[in-house]
């Protein structure tokens, strides 16, 4: 192997995960977060399903789908025990999303803007912690992270800064994004 060639935590400490480990969690909550997404979706099509909103709504959430299709099958293929919290976020998820749009579409698209932008952070990390010998992964969370990002500017368009109390609805949503991501990790 080349010297240049940067490989996944290459430059790990004693105590870190090592390699297997670090895709195993990548992958687990990666499946994990996009479970839950679809969810948040599948909430807001419940409430905007019939509006003007519902199409949008719908697109996301088909995209979605792909990305946890796509987890669904690394799982199996690589292995990796799905986190055991996947029933809590199948609740969770659907009542975040029937909650946001219950206060209108500008709150599930407020919801949408901080989700993405807290999968966003954690996909670019993960882009950056993944090797040259984890290329097709690396590759297939920067294609879902441009889709997020899409998803995001979406929100954006669709006036969720303009949602009741927008910073702090914000807020809340991308710290539970943060707690569910370090828990779906591990559990």
């Amino acid at each position: 192997m080349s010297q240049d060639r940067r490989t996944t935590l290459q430059d790990r400490l004693p105590g870190d995960p090592t390699p297997r480990e670090y895709v195993a969690r990548t992958i687990r909550v990666d499946h994990a977060g996009e479970y839950g997404a679809k969810r948040i979706y599948e909430g807001q099509l419940a409430v905007l399903g019939r509006t003007k909103y519902g199409p949008l709504l719908e697109h996301m959430k088909e995209q979605e789908q792909v990305h946890l299709d796509t987890f669904t099958r690394l799982i199996a293929q690589r292995r990796v025990r799905p986190t055991a919290l996947l029933p809590l976020w199948h609740v969770a998820g659907f009542a975040l999303g029937a909650a946001t749009a219950l206060i209108g579409h500008r709150g599930a698209m407020a919801c949408t803007v901080a989700v993405e932008e807290a999968i966003d952070e954690h996909y670019a990390a993960q882009h950056a912690t993944l090797g040259e010998d984890e290329q097709p992964l690396r590759d297939q969370i920067d294609r879902f992270r441009q889709e997020e990002l899409e998803h995001r500017d979406i929100g954006l368009e669709n006036e969720a800064e303009l949602a009741p109390a927008y910073k702090l609805l914000a807020a809340a949503i991308k710290a539970g994004c943060k707690v569910a991501i370090k828990v779906s990790e591990r559990v």
